[in-house]
């Protein structure tokens, strides 16, 4: 799947995006979905530049599915993206209703330090200059920096973790420790988290339980 694809069908123009606003059949968002979550899985190992075929046969489904749905090769890479960036903000709610405060954030950055890991084989591809991938850097920023910033708030407003961090500092710092763990593997880059969890806990306030004054 390279360049502007020879075999897409008939009538699939190359600015038809999954993301156009008409239904979506039931049987062809199941087939989004596995196309998505192959890709994903192909893109982390081979490389977004990975064969079209390896994707479809990963989903279960002919090479003329993918070209119906993803008519370009960076339409595929933006959804991919998406996807996962979606996915991971929704897990900032996930976690502050099943931990406290510090636990929650601790597991939101774990769970970030993952996506990056993902992020890695689309590095390439959202940083070629392609104008299809240029709103994606905003999508990262509107939907990551306000999941991230709910759990910060909650975790420093209960003295677990200390203050005068900004969500975009966190964001910035994880993707660093990720990115220099490149050549050391996954494991690296989540010790390397670990470490920056620590130090967020190092110097946190807890509240007193007793009523503010009281001697």
């Amino acid at each position: 799947m390279s360049g502007d694809p020879k075999t897409a069908e008939a009538g699939d123009a190359p600015e038809t995006r999954p993301h156009a606003a008409r239904p979506v059949r039931a049987d062809a968002r199941r087939n989004i979905d596995m196309l998505l979550e192959a890709a994903k899985a192909v893109f982390a190992t081979s490389g977004v530049d990975a064969p079209v075929r390896e994707i479809a046969t990963r989903a279960g489904v002919g090479v003329g599915t993918v070209y119906r749905h993803f008519p370009q090769r960076s339409d595929l890479v933006a959804a991919v993206f998406r996807r996962e960036v979606d996915a991971c903000a929704a897990a900032a709610t996930d976690l502050a209703a099943e931990h406290g405060p510090g636990e929650a954030l601790a597991h939101w950055l774990r769970r970030y330090s993952a996506f990056i890991a993902t992020k890695r084989g689309l590095a390439a591809s959202l940083h070629s200059g392609d104008p299809a991938f240029d709103a994606l850097p905003a999508y990262f920023q509107q939907r990551l920096g306000p999941a991230l910033e709910s759990l910060l708030n909650a975790a420093t407003a209960a003295g677990e973790v200390r203050s005068g961090f900004e969500p975009g500092d966190l964001l910035r710092a994880v993707g660093n420790l990720c990115q220099s763990g490149n050549d050391v593997g996954v494991d690296h880059s989540q010790r390397m988290v670990d470490l920056l969890i620590d130090g967020l806990r190092y110097g946190g306030d807890p509240a007193p339980s007793g009523a503010d004054g009281a001697e």
